[in-house]
């Protein structure tokens, strides 16, 4: 194995993620909190046993299909992708590998509709959530109707974090940085009582004492399983829907958009104005109500250029 000059061991995967960070650091790079984020909670965990000159394409074919498992959107693989590209570019122009012969096939992000549940979806799921057997997936869908959160900022709830007097829960690591989560009334009241039924000194709000963190990573299977039960498609109705039911509603309800982003801790305004197009009753209800001003600021206008009648 080819190694960078004055090195007597392969450099693994992970230290070169810590050293890659590092000199971005140092360098005033661009974006550094979300990439590693993205190297320590997916990349490095992945691949942090392989030297980083062994990375293969094979390798980030099967990170790319974990991910899409895991729930992750497209666009979110490809963010990440985006990084380990950066990181293997930088790894070659500062000598820690002699060259980069892993190709990164990136996903087609399309742009068609957003797919979210109507309101009778929405009590079909959580009905068939809360038939599953496993208890979490109920308490899951609440969440992320409720609140428009992230699959993996869901899961990693701590007790610690939902404040139920301020209706907020505290996201530590969110793509945009950290931030409170506003939460509606009705999930607080669930929330208070879910940590009620929670075992003494557990801290986490989806717990699995078998997992090495004490908390849920995935609850794709039984969501799928919801799905069903529910009559819904399960290869069109995924996690990631709940976010993207949560945020619709918000804006068919009329709440503006600088609003919806800070309750749904999109980076950029412009993320969220893809929902502003999604047809529906509302947009009929707006146009009408503009059909109406229209019509009345002509009638008023015919009304004065009338010629008035003479005594």
């Amino acid at each position: 194995m080819e190694l960078p000059e004055g090195r007597k061991t392969p450099l693994s995967f992970e230290e070169a993620a810590d050293r890659y960070i590092q000199r971005l650091r140092d360098s005033d790079g661009k974006n550094i909190d979300i990439k590693e984020r993205q190297l320590r909670q997916h990349l490095v965990p992945f691949l942090a046993a392989k030297p980083l000159s062994a990375v293969e394409s094979f390798d980030v074919e099967r990170y790319k299909k974990a991910r899409c498992s895991a729930g992750a959107a497209k666009a979110t693989v490809n963010r990440e992708l985006a990084t380990l590209s950066h990181l293997l570019n930088q790894a070659v122009e500062w000598k820690w590998i002699k060259s980069k012969s892993v190709r990164i096939n990136r996903f087609k992000e399309d742009n068609q509709r957003i797919v979210y549940l109507t309101d009778d979806q929405c009590v079909a799921l959580l009905d068939a959530a809360a038939s599953d057997h496993n208890e979490n997936v109920h308490a899951f869908v609440m969440v992320g109707l409720h609140t428009g959160m992230r699959h993996a900022e869901m899961l990693a709830i701590r007790r610690e974090d939902v404040d139920l007097g301020k209706r907020v829960i505290w996201v530590p690591q969110a793509k945009a940085g950290s931030r409170e989560q506003p939460i509606t009334r009705e999930l607080a009241e669930y929330l208070g009582r879910r940590m009620k039924m929670l075992p003494p000194g557990c801290e986490w709000i989806f717990p699995s004492p078998g997992s090495a963190t004490g908390h849920v990573h995935t609850i794709r299977k039984a969501f799928r399983r919801s799905a069903e039960r529910a009559g819904l498609d399960p290869d069109q109705i995924t996690p990631h829907t709940l976010r993207h039911t949560a945020v619709t509603h918000l804006v068919q309800a009329g709440v503006d958009l600088p609003t919806v982003q800070r309750i749904s801790g999109h980076k950029t305004l412009s993320m969220v104005a893809r929902y502003a197009h999604q047809s529906g009753s509302h947009i009929e209800a707006a146009m009408e109500r503009l059909e109406g001003r229209v019509s009345g600021t002509q009638e008023n206008t015919i009304r004065k250029l009338k010629p008035k009648s003479s005594a």
